[in-house]
């Protein structure tokens, strides 16, 4: 029988697992679906899709408060796709979990 802590490492190397590094124009089934969610780049992509299978409320509350967490607007999906930006995503069923990746400067 496995521990908490345990548990809690197995489901962080599943959803690192089920990551991927995908172009936006790959995803526009999900957001005419209305099933993609942006998460903020100061975000930890894993982390927050560990406390959206969770549920977990008091985290969700507070991202969504801030939006840092939300469905992805018209206007990041034109953006996107007009540039064809690379995203990190994660399927958190029935949510595709989808973070912008930035360019790192010079």
């Amino acid at each position: 029988m496995s521990t908490p802590q345990q548990n809690n490492t197995i489901e962080l190397e599943k959803i690192n697992q089920e990551t991927a590094k995908m172009k936006w124009s790959e995803l526009q089934r999900f957001f005419a679906a209305g099933q993609a969610i942006f998460v903020a780049p100061n975000l930890d992509l894993i982390c927050t899709a560990q406390h959206m299978a969770a549920d977990n409320k008091v985290f969700l509350e507070e991202a969504i408060a801030n939006q840092t967490i939300h469905p992805v607007t018209d206007e990041q999906a034109k953006d996107w796709l007009a540039k064809d930006i690379s995203t990190w995503t994660v399927v958190v069923k029935p949510w595709l979990l989808v973070q912008p990746i930035t360019p790192k400067p010079d």
